[in-house]
């Protein structure tokens, strides 16, 4: 696992768990992905309800509450495959 997707991991595991409905994916260009589901985050690549794919730049600018998460996706920072309202409300708890 690279120290990259580890720190997602680390950050995001308390967010996800029990918050997260279904399965969701975070691919981070370059770096690999991050799981999550109720049980948590963790490093993986299987399928998911909904994936968000972006920069480890753009992620974590939007982590930190400088991206929005909606502007990001409709510059075309963040990309999102599956269903668009899940993609948003798993965003929304990224970024509490």
């Amino acid at each position: 696992m690279s120290a990259v997707v580890a720190e997602y991991v680390e950050k995001l595991d308390p967010k996800a768990k029990g918050t997260i409905r279904g399965t969701a994916k975070l691919v981070i260009t370059g770096e690999g992905s991050v799981m999550l589901d109720e049980a948590g985050a963790r490093e993986g690549d299987g399928e998911a309800d909904v994936v968000l794919i972006a920069s480890d730049e753009v992620f974590r600018n939007i982590l930190s509450g400088d991206q929005n998460p909606v502007m990001a996706f409709m510059s075309g920072k963040l990309k999102v495959e599956g269903n668009t309202q899940r993609a948003l409300k798993v965003s929304a708890i990224l970024t509490e």
